[in-house]
């Protein structure tokens, strides 16, 4: 098949499938997963190679427009009223949930320990592509405002998938050969974090100067692909020195929020178009590389660890919240808001099957049931009990 003619079959398909399932009440992104999933068992052979091979660009690309947009809806001020919570929130729930999951994984599976600890990893990361949109319209209808917990979720959630990605990282070197010892690795994250989120200060102050300078010169599109190509850069920079580099977009975002709100504001609103597009490449992706029959195979024993996982994350965010001002109905809220599981799973559900891990295609299956399973499931929910469960301030 022509590169043109699936470009045009992918990103109109995708759009057309998205829109026909948000009309159902369902997440646009399960659409366009179930499209991707159809496409590639009809269409596998006619697939260009160039997709994939062009494939970890478009999914890191995708993943720094998610986080730059959570970076600039999330400020100093309200951080700092949520920041206890949103902090427990970050790494509580996610690690309850890996931590049985990769119980799960390397008994029930009989998978290595650390391609169990991969999977479950990438697996409890929560979905900034449900979750950060939903979260932005909710702030800015005032659900919550009182608590901030819109904001709660949605730095929480952020810097979760940021966690859970940094550790999917150690057990992947662990996997691959890359590290030796899962102490010495372990003890690396908080150095990673560091170099993760110095850099994304640093180049957050200089776009900050820079905007300015040439704030009359200078259109929000040119300083969206400003924005956007230094953060790229940031990706490879943090790939030479194992940095959390998606932490430093993040932090690149905060920066330009807390120093220039105008400017922040034009460039969340030019990346949330963006995000139309990068978000149908990512989802169509992982669908594309699906293997029906192997996916079919893992079905019901897959679902029943993401079940038993969601319960752990579930009782990680009533931990995580035990202490804070919130209420029973606000704390449920956070609970529900937590379950759904998109965007990592997309992104790095392949990742072990191009490193040539054994249990690849496995892993990729369960990426793809976890994300057809929680992602309806955690927006229906979602839209089903915010009017119930909290108040408009």
């Amino acid at each position: 098949m022509d590169l043109n003619v699936f470009v045009v079959l992918m990103v109109l398909g995708g759009w057309f499938v998205g829109k026909l399932f948000t009309k159902l009440k369902l997440p646009s992104v399960l659409g366009m997963l179930i499209y991707g999933i159809g496409f590639s068992f009809f269409y596998q052979e006619s697939i260009p190679n160039l997709i994939f091979e062009a494939e970890p660009f478009l999914k890191s690309f995708a993943l720094i427009v998610i986080l730059l947009r959570a970076g600039l809806g999330i400020s100093k001020v309200t951080l700092k009223k949520v920041g206890i919570t949103a902090l427990l929130m970050s790494f509580i729930p996610c690690i309850l949930e890996g931590l049985l999951l990769t119980t799960l994984f390397y008994y029930w599976f009989d998978f290595p320990f650390a391609v169990s600890g991969l999977t479950a990893f990438m697996i409890s990361a929560v979905s900034p592509a449900v979750i950060v949109p939903s979260m932005l319209d909710f702030k800015s209808k005032g659900y919550g405002k009182k608590k901030d917990v819109p904001t709660i979720i949605l730095a929480g959630a952020s810097v979760d998938d940021v966690f859970a990605i940094t550790i999917f990282s150690v057990f992947l070197g662990l996997a691959t050969g890359g590290d030796s010892h899962i102490g010495k690795a372990l003890l690396n994250i908080p150095i990673s974090i560091l170099l993760g989120i110095i850099p994304g200060i640093i180049v957050g102050y200089i776009l900050v100067y820079y905007f300015k300078k040439r704030d009359k010169h200078i259109h929000t599109t040119e300083k969206t692909l400003v924005l956007l190509t230094i953060s790229m850069l940031l990706v490879q920079v943090g790939n030479i020195l194992h940095s959390a580099a998606l932490l430093g977009i993040m932090t690149v975002g905060f920066v330009i929020l807390e120093k220039n709100n105008r400017v922040a504001n034009d460039l969340a609103s030019s990346l949330s178009q963006i995000w139309v597009f990068a978000e149908i490449i990512l989802f169509i992706l992982i669908g594309l590389a699906v293997d029906v029959d192997v996916a079919l195979g893992s079905g019901l024993k897959g679902l029943a660890v993401i079940c038993l996982g969601l319960l752990a994350r579930s009782l990680g965010v009533l931990i995580a919240t035990a202490f804070s001002k919130l209420n029973k109905k606000e704390k449920l809220f956070c609970v529900i808001a937590y379950l759904p599981k998109a965007t990592v799973q997309a992104a790095l559900g392949s990742v072990a099957l191009k490193n040539g891990i054994a249990q690849g295609d496995v892993i990729l299956a369960i990426a793809v049931l976890s994300i057809l399973f929680t992602a309806p499931l955690g927006l229906i929910l979602i839209r089903a009990f915010t009017p119930k469960l909290l108040t408009i301030d």
